[in-house]
């Protein structure tokens, strides 16, 4: 019999699991279930098993919150449990718990031409540094490196670096916030509501009225071509995107491609390949030259988090 796993991913309104052919690397049907409707992740997690005819007795979980202690209190879901005793509770010999930006790097290696859309030229230097981030209604941020045959992921809260402006109207930008924030991140401009940010600073720059907009509305309206503004709030945001993910390429010598994952970016490719994305992303003073040869690419891929968690189980088992 062949050995199968069971992988997960867990958001703040659906968890998604699926089996997985430790050997084969084989993915089974994917089922979508909602966390509302459970009241612990055992109680979901034992309702899809209860399905499954072959024994699991390996796991591995993505979770939108840090992974570093046995206990796991979920950002965007109430859901709280410890790792051990949710293993043993199942009787699963193995279960391992990562962060979702984790899963989503770990997929990187195997997506291929079908799951992701390039970005500028540059080729990428197989097993070589790679770097991800995903504006979402956070800045995600994660790098991978292969030492010793194996895919090593380094996570953190990259998002939450120092915002670093450019130009005149980014200065701006950045002084208007410090009137609210005493800390101004990139993830303050580099996300869903940092559009909203973006778009109050660049209409009090023009000395204009905003109006109460949501990012989907500011989305909307740039895509339409008839708000100018609009246009140039989402523009930037491409711009500020690319200079944050070439601030990644220089941290670790991403050669081996920085990926962009995340809600936003796969929406609006057109407009990415379109903006300073990519002249942002090189441009890096003495090492712009050097970056030009790294490839940028957007994460097109649904499923990310579970292709990465099964990554890992299988490397964990190897």
């Amino acid at each position: 019999m062949k050995p199968l796993g069971m992988i997960a991913d867990v958001g703040g309104t659906n968890i998604r699991l699926a089996t997985i052919s430790i050997e084969s690397g084989e993915m089974g049907e994917v089922k979508t279930y909602l966390c509302a409707d459970f009241s612990s992740i055992f109680d979901v997690l034992t309702e899809f098993l209860s399905h499954e005819k072959d024994p699991i007795k390996y796991g591995c979980i993505d979770v939108a919150c840090p992974v570093d202690s046995d206990w796991i209190s979920l950002t965007n879901n109430p859901w709280q449990f410890s790792v051990s005793q949710t293993r043993k509770d199942l009787g699963f010999d193995h279960l391992f718990l990562i962060n979702d930006y984790t899963a989503i790097a770990m997929a990187i290696p195997s997506l291929t031409d079908t799951q992701k859309v390039k970005i500028g030229e540059g080729q990428p230097i197989p097993n070589r540094s790679i770097a991800v981030c995903g504006p979402g209604t956070g800045l995600g941020v994660a790098f991978l490196k292969f030492y010793n045959n194996r895919w090593i992921c380094l996570d953190g809260e990259g998002g939450h670096v120092d915002f670093a402006p450019q130009t005149e109207l980014e200065d701006f930008l950045l002084r208007q916030l410090r009137k609210i924030h005493q800390h101004v991140s990139a993830e303050r401009f580099i996300t869903g509501p940092g559009l909203v940010n973006i778009y109050e600073g660049v209409m009090a720059f023009y000395d204009e009225k905003a109006e109460k907009l949501q990012p989907a509305e500011i989305t909307a309206r740039a895509l339409s071509g008839k708000d100018v503004r609009c246009k140039e709030v989402l523009d930037l945001f491409c711009a500020l995107l690319g200079a944050f993910a070439g601030n990644l390429a220089v941290s670790v010598w991403a050669s081996g491609g920085v990926y962009i994952a995340g809600g936003i970016a796969p929406r609006i490719i057109e407009i990415i390949a379109a903006s300073e994305f990519r002249s942002r992303f090189v441009a890096k003073g003495r090492f712009g030259d050097s970056l030009k040869k790294f490839p940028t690419y957007i994460i097109t891929e649904p499923q990310p988090g579970l292709i990465g968690a099964a990554a890992f189980l299988r490397q964990e088992l190897a």
